[in-house]
């Protein structure tokens, strides 16, 4: 779970300090750069996971056809990635020297690394900070134009320390009994840390806990990779728990040809970050719940409660919903998802609506325990009708844990971030949940809104009266068209115009 997260140098994210919460919408013009800040979370995540070079070119581009030639010739425009400033002296364009990032976040107490082993963490409190540089290589080597210029990772200070109060540095409206089943740790030693040696920086893996011994130093110019990225669990369990919460940062980019498609026996049963093997992960849903504890008694009953509690979902977006089932064909060895209506007419995935197959996904992902970590969703209300927007944000907020409950199988630690510029969605949000993104000298900036606990607790800048209207009251200046017969101009009228039907508008008209 990403609770603060401190950007500087990549792209338009300049100075960006922000906390999230549990549940997080992100609203802002096009253009402003709320999708930089999902790249950082995504570029983070594909660090801990990929060498940097293979993080840098999944990095998304303006330009998508660039960035899949540049793919497919082994190149990426490196600089790409470092914010552009103006210099002052000569009026050129320049890019930053160094992109700086810093990610506190609570990860789990237990876990396993690539090879199965076990792990425990000495602290579930974390503060990763990476700064990376430009490197200028005409052969193009495989560090691919970036160095590591600092890499750490320390435990944030606990309850047990004086001075401190980390339960109000965490996230708002945190019970003590969700608190206390997830952050602990008195560890005060670095488990990463960067120290200079005479004309070099070296990277250190600590150990961790009762595993004793000196620490790994490594070579931080010469490293292809974060030293994150390399853990395990014989190394340092605790940092191996951070690299797995990092990894689970994912940004879902749910495709329709995604989401139609047949899955056969043997998919993955896990969403993908397009929304594929929607119907096997479903299908898998229903049988652990039917075999559960070993006993396959009433199985068929079982399953039909995971199939019932998806209709349930769906209904609140769709009313002539009857049943959602998976349809196993064992001859084509392949499941599909089905959608009946009250008519008992079934139709497969294929003849479904967009917006129904993506609140399908992200109900799926809802009932799933072992999908956990940090959701990106750009724009959810796509495809969705404005007067179904309250079901889709009660889904999403659903899929985040409850902070008001203890973190167990049925409550697991997983984070939901949108962003939007729908006023539909900006006007539903709860107010401790809403960020405002605006262009401030050069550079995106995140506000919230005034008496909410990043005010109160955290110092974030607060939007601004004007901002916020431009959302609730998305009322354009009327245009103008000419009149075929004499030439005359007159005013175009809109719907939103007519004095009829104003008394609907869940705004109020501003004369001007």
């Amino acid at each position: 779970m990403l609770t603060r997260l401190k950007v500087s140098g990549f792209k338009n994210l300049a100075d960006v300090d922000v906390r999230f919460g549990a549940f997080t919408c992100i609203a802002g013009a096009n253009g402003v750069g709320k999708s930089n800040l999902f790249d950082a979370i995504r570029f983070l995540s594909d660090l801990a996971d990929h060498t940097l070079i293979d993080a840098a070119t999944s990095v998304r581009d303006e330009d998508s056809r660039a960035v899949e030639v540049r793919r497919n010739v082994g190149m990426t425009d490196i600089t790409s990635l470092f914010q552009k400033y103006k210099d002052e002296v000569s009026g050129e364009i320049r890019s930053a020297e160094e992109m700086h990032f810093e990610a506190e976040m609570v990860i789990p107490k237990i876990g396993v690394d690539d090879y199965g082993q076990q792990a425990e963490a000495s602290a579930t409190f974390l503060r990763y900070i990476l700064k990376l540089a430009y490197r200028k290589d005409e052969n193009f080597s495989s560090l691919g134009g970036l160095e590591i210029v600092h890499e750490e990772l320390i435990r944030v200070k606990g309850t047990n320390e004086k001075g401190t109060n980390p339960k109000s540095e965490l996230i708002s409206a945190t019970s003590d009994i969700w608190y206390k089943s997830i952050v602990y740790g008195n560890k005060t030693v670095p488990l990463i840390s960067t120290e200079e040696d005479s004309d070099r920086k070296l990277i250190k893996l600590h150990q961790d806990g009762k595993q004793g011994g000196s620490p790994v130093s490594r070579n931080a110019k010469t490293l292809p990779r974060t030293v994150l990225s390399s853990t395990n669990a014989a190394e340092n369990q605790t940092a191996l728990l951070a690299r797995n919460e990092m990894r689970s940062w994912r940004l879902l980019q749910l495709e329709p040809t995604s989401l139609r498609r047949p899955d056969s026996f043997t998919s993955p049963t896990e969403i993908g970050e397009d929304g594929s093997h929607l119907a096997a992960t479903l299908y898998h849903l229903a049988q652990t719940e039917a075999y559960k504890n070993g006993n396959g008694a009433n199985a068929d009953q079982k399953a039909s409660k995971i199939y019932g509690q998806i209709a349930s979902k769906l209904s609140e977006l769709i009313d002539d919903v009857y049943s959602v089932k998976v349809d196993r064909d064992e001859q084509r060895q392949t499941l599909t998802l089905q959608v009946t209506d009250k008519n008992k007419t079934s139709y497969p995935a294929r003849a479904l609506s967009d917006g129904t197959l993506r609140f399908l996904a992200l109900a799926v992902i809802e009932l799933d325990p072992t999908a956990q970590g940090v959701i990106c969703l750009e724009e959810p209300e796509n495809g969705i009708h404005p007067a179904r927007i309250p079901a889709i944000l009660k889904l999403l907020e659903a899929i985040a844990t409850d902070t008001t409950m203890e973190v167990a199988p049925d409550n697991p630690l997983r984070q939901v971030i949108i962003n939007t510029h729908s006023p539909a969605v900006v006007g539903q949000v709860k107010d401790e949940d809403l960020l405002v993104a605006e262009i401030k000298a050069g550079g995106v900036y995140f506000s919230c809104l005034p008496d909410t606990w990043r005010a109160k607790k955290c110092g974030t800048p607060t939007v601004s009266r004007g901002t916020l209207g431009a959302y609730l009251n998305p009322i354009g200046e009327v245009t103008e068209i000419t009149d075929l017969n004499n030439g005359d101009a007159k005013p175009r009228r809109r719907v939103i115009d007519r004095t009829d039907l104003q008394m609907l508008l869940p705004f109020p008209i501003v004369e001007k």
